[in-house]
């Protein structure tokens, strides 16, 4: 079987950087800014497998992701 490479993917501008030493695993995937799935909302709802999640930002600043 034959190891699968990913190469890094820059981050949008004006996004933040990754930690100094985060795993390369960090860049492989899809990923998104949670700018971009909320919005100028504070949520989201996120549909998988039959079910309805929340996606919700604290007015700290944190993610909360809820059933």
């Amino acid at each position: 079987m034959q190891e699968e490479t990913h190469a890094a993917v820059p981050a949008p501008p004006g996004a933040p950087a990754l930690p100094p030493g985060a795993p390369p695993a960090a860049l492989a995937g899809k990923h998104w800014r949670s700018e971009d799935l909320l919005g100028r909302g504070s949520e989201a709802f996120i549909a998988h497998d039959g079910q309805l999640y929340r996606l919700r930002r604290t007015s700290t600043g944190k993610l909360i992701l809820t059933k």
